[in-house]
């Protein structure tokens, strides 16, 4: 593409016009839309599963490694699982417009805030294509319009969802610049995207480290994002040894190559003569590397020692580093220390140091008795997720409806004036 700045600039002017139209679509309009875009998908699915085999047959071609091919992948499952993501959206409750916090003043009039869209949201991302429907999906009912711009390695894979989309547009009569699927895989497109204040409200980058924080160094926009998923399960020394096996087994190997995955096991070393062993054989069978402190090491067998940079290793792989630590507040510590930030769990009987756990762990999610793998916006209702953010204003956490809604003041009066 020969002039990358005036193509952004006319999506941009097109996105904006959009957004105006979407803010003021009524629920049912909506609604219609994502559900219209729901059928498109699950008809066209032969069309999505050819694009994709395209994308992933370039992906090996490329040298793409497993943890990646593993992201860009379409499966019917996956393609199923689109479709329910949008229709899970078109059921929740609209955002926009609720009004909360009414209350008199002393003058007369009534004080509250009204919930409202952003306005634009941009959403760069890489290898998942699947990332291009719910995104469409929570900006539309949010009231958004959306500008999506995927990885190269996905092109194909985004442009047959992207087709869907219009469609779906299409048969509801919203506009079909509501949500549009960047078509050039320049990566100038990025450096205009997060350089466009006066066409974009937000930046919600997806991918990996080295992209997002190149956009937040360089945006000019506000962005929601994350860096790292370094996520830890702490099995302390009061567990129930069933539910901790089956928590940190499925915390690792569920998937791999998610944010949501567990990169470092902590055991209480009351409990890791116990614990260790039976781990390490389930562990061994799936194939999963174990980088352990030297305590670990002395537990069990074939444990590479772990070094200082381990602890800090978003690893998106079959590896997994293991501390044995000396209670809960040895396992808080490390977690301040190494954490991105995104999930932490505690396995533990003791409601007292399950309750500490939940208010003294800062992160975006923190669990009980649960596997980390279930930090995502689908598991926690919001239909899908834009994102998983660990910053800590606007939104944390998964960022569903209202995550990208805001409020403003409204005042309801009678002819007051002020005095």
């Amino acid at each position: 593409m020969s002039d990358v700045k005036q193509y952004m600039t006319d999506v941009g002017q097109r996105a904006r016009a959009a957004s105006r139209a979407v803010s003021r679509a009524e629920t049912a309009e909506k609604n219609a839309a994502l559900n219209a875009i729901a059928d498109v998908i699950e008809a066209q699915q032969a069309l999505l599963l050819a694009a994709n085999g395209k994308d992933m047959q370039a992906g090996r071609d490329s040298g793409l490694d497993a943890a990646l091919l593993d992201r860009l992948e379409l499966t019917p499952g996956v393609i199923a699982g689109m479709a329910e993501g949008l229709r899970q959206i078109a059921a929740l409750p609209d955002p926009v417009g609720e009004i909360s916090d009414m209350s008199y003043r002393p003058s007369g009039i009534q004080v509250g805030k009204m919930r409202v869209p952003l306005g634009v949201v941009g959403i760069i991302y890489e290898s998942r294509p699947n990332v291009t429907a719910d995104a469409a999906g929570l900006a539309l009912k949010s009231g958004n319009a959306a500008i999506l711009r995927g990885g190269k390695e996905a092109i194909h894979s985004n442009q047959a969802i992207a087709q869907c989309i219009q469609t779906g547009l299409q048969k509801a009569g919203l506009p079909a610049a509501a949500v549009q699927v960047v078509e050039t895989t320049d990566r100038a497109v990025v450096g205009q995207m997060i350089t466009m204040p006066e066409y974009v409200d937000v930046i919600i980058p997806r991918g990996g480290k080295g992209l997002i924080e190149r956009i937040s160094r360089d945006a000019c926009v506000p962005v929601i994002k994350h860096l790292d998923g370094i996520c830890h399960v702490y099995i302390d020394d009061e567990a129930d040894l069933e539910k901790a096996t089956q928590i940190a087994f499925n915390a690792k190997t569920h998937r791999y190559g998610v944010c949501n995955a567990m990169e470092t096991l902590l055991v209480a070393e009351g409990i890791a003569e116990q614990v260790l062993p039976e781990l390490a054989g389930m562990y061994k069978e799936k194939g999963v590397e174990l980088r352990g402190c030297l305590t670990t090491c002395k537990v069990i067998g074939g444990v590479i020692p772990a070094t200082e940079e381990d602890w800090v290793t978003e690893y998106l792989a079959p590896v997994l580093s293991i501390r044995v630590v000396k209670d809960v507040d040895e396992a808080m510590d490390h977690i301040a220390l190494y954490s991105s930030g995104h999930t932490e769990s505690i396995i533990t009987e003791n409601y007292t140091k399950a309750r500490r756990f939940l208010r003294e762990v800062d992160s975006s999610s923190v669990m009980v008795n649960a596997s980390t793998r279930f930090a995502d916006g689908f598991e926690y209702g919001l239909g899908a997720e834009i994102g998983i953010s660990t910053d800590k204003f606007h939104a944390r956490g998964p960022v569903g409806l209202e995550g990208l809604t805001s409020q403003k003041y409204i005042v309801l009066g009678d002819g007051q004036i002020r005095q």
